[in-house]
């Protein structure tokens, strides 16, 4: 058997272990704009290398906070406005009909005593990787999917007779131990485990053994299942597709959507065999940020500076080589401007920054506009199964700022990311 774990309302019980008076209570964890990377004062950020997917590497250590039930108030007020969007919930909260994503002033309207704690990434990084070595414990193959999500592979290791009996018990283990309530779900494929701990939310256990997956996931609404987005969900609801089981009686609506189409259909079907992936292959690495919608250029370029430095400092902390880079603005009247470029050079600091620089400048199309928010990513790395040739123009000159950038990065790592920073990043323009 396969087994799929996943948190109850993660972020709220990580603070709810923190702050047990909490418990019970409408509380949520609210996040807004992070501009602490942009700040000229000294600022302690952690890189972290394991994360699993869909987790930011790069986090920064919040202020002490005397009291944490006013601490939202100094970072979501700005100029007598609520800012900020909720993105996690307790189930008492939840009953408000206040979800993921919705702003942090409509959730205020909906439950008048709502309890609001500012977002702690660097905590919930480290009880993560705490449960993961303790999961790593317990179970042979473990791949971590999320900051709140694992896959485990139980086969060779618990009779699938004892599947019930295991997970029950690791379940109150967990309880204990890290005082977290955790729902896992199990059967023969990854994905039904996944789809499990989703419907038996918060706090359940469950095991659907191979024959009973047609039976169980028949009148499952599609959009239920990980992997069918809203565009797919779409589509085959133009089809007169509702239900899991519909889409097992007609195979070719998905086949038609290629290989991808023909996996997902077998995951539907619980026959996939994909295996629990401890060591998963990186794909990419980014960073972005919102903040306050900005005209000076001056000010914007700095920012650009910035989040390249960091993102280079990030891929020689991976040992990374990208030849994709992707680069993105998004206005404050909501359009955007992005592109990706493919260069297939010895990655060096100098590059990225130069390319982010001269990108950002020919995608702003808008001068007169403020922008909002500024996205950059890398991927397409070089490795011994992808391997990639050099373009020789450059490559001497390369190979030096390498050497140079091995250098700053383990004075970085040492005293800091902002120990060794360019002359147009130290001057705050607005």
């Amino acid at each position: 058997m396969k087994i799929h774990l996943d948190l109850d309302s993660y972020f709220v019980s990580a603070e709810c272990r923190r702050y047990p008076f909490l418990k019970g209570k409408n509380v949520v964890v609210a996040k807004s704009s992070d501009q602490k990377i942009f700040a000229t004062h000294p600022k302690e950020g952690v890189l972290f290398e394991d994360t699993g997917a869909f987790n930011s590497l790069l986090e920064f250590k919040n202020p002490k906070r005397e009291n944490i039930l006013k601490a939202w108030q100094e970072e979501f007020i700005q100029e007598g406005k609520v800012h900020g969007i909720v993105i996690a919930k307790s189930y008492e909260a939840k009953r408000y009909n206040i979800k993921t994503g919705t702003p942090l002033k409509e959730a205020l309207r909906l439950c008048p005593n709502l309890i609001v704690i500012p977002s702690d990434h660097i905590f919930y990084q480290e009880i993560s990787q705490e449960l993961k070595a303790y999961l790593e414990s317990k179970i042979p193959l473990l791949e971590q999917y999320s900051i709140d999500e694992f896959f485990g592979d139980l086969n060779g290791w618990i009779n699938e007779e004892d599947t019930l009996d295991f997970i029950s018990t690791l379940q109150i283990d967990i309880k204990n131990k890290f005082d977290l309530p955790i729902s896992i779900g199990a059967s023969p494929s990854k994905w039904i485990a996944k789809l499990l701990t989703d419907r038996v939310k918060p706090y359940g256990v469950k095991v659907l053994k191979a024959h009973e997956i047609p039976a169980y996931t028949k009148n499952i609404p599609i959009e239920e299942f990980p992997g069918i987005g809203k565009h797919t969900a779409q589509k085959l609801h133009e089809q007169g597709i509702k239900t899991l089981g519909e889409i097992r009686r007609f195979p070719s609506l998905l086949e038609s959507y290629g290989k991808r189409g023909r996996e997902l259909y077998q995951k539907i079907l619980g026959s996939d065999n994909e295996a629990v992936n401890p060591n998963h292959e990186r794909k990419g690495v980014g960073i972005s940020r919102n903040f306050k919608p900005i005209l000076d250029r001056v000010e914007l370029y700095r920012r650009v500076t910035i989040l390249a430095r960091y993102l280079s400092h990030t891929i020689f902390k991976l040992e990374l080589n990208p030849t994709t880079f992707y680069f993105r603005i998004k206005y404050d009247f909501g359009h955007s401007q992005k592109v990706s470029h493919t260069h297939y050079r010895l990655f060096n600091e100098r590059f990225l920054i130069d390319l982010a620089l001269d990108t950002i400048r020919q995608l702003d199309r808008y001068p007169s506009y403020k922008v909002g928010k500024i996205t950059m990513s890398a991927s397409n790395f070089i490795t011994p199964s992808h391997p990639k040739t050099f373009s020789l123009l450059e490559y001497e000159q390369d190979q030096k700022m390498a050497t140079l950038n091995k250098e700053l990065f383990k004075l970085r790592e040492k005293y800091g990311v902002d120990t060794i920073r360019y002359a147009n990043e130290t001057l705050l323009k607005s």
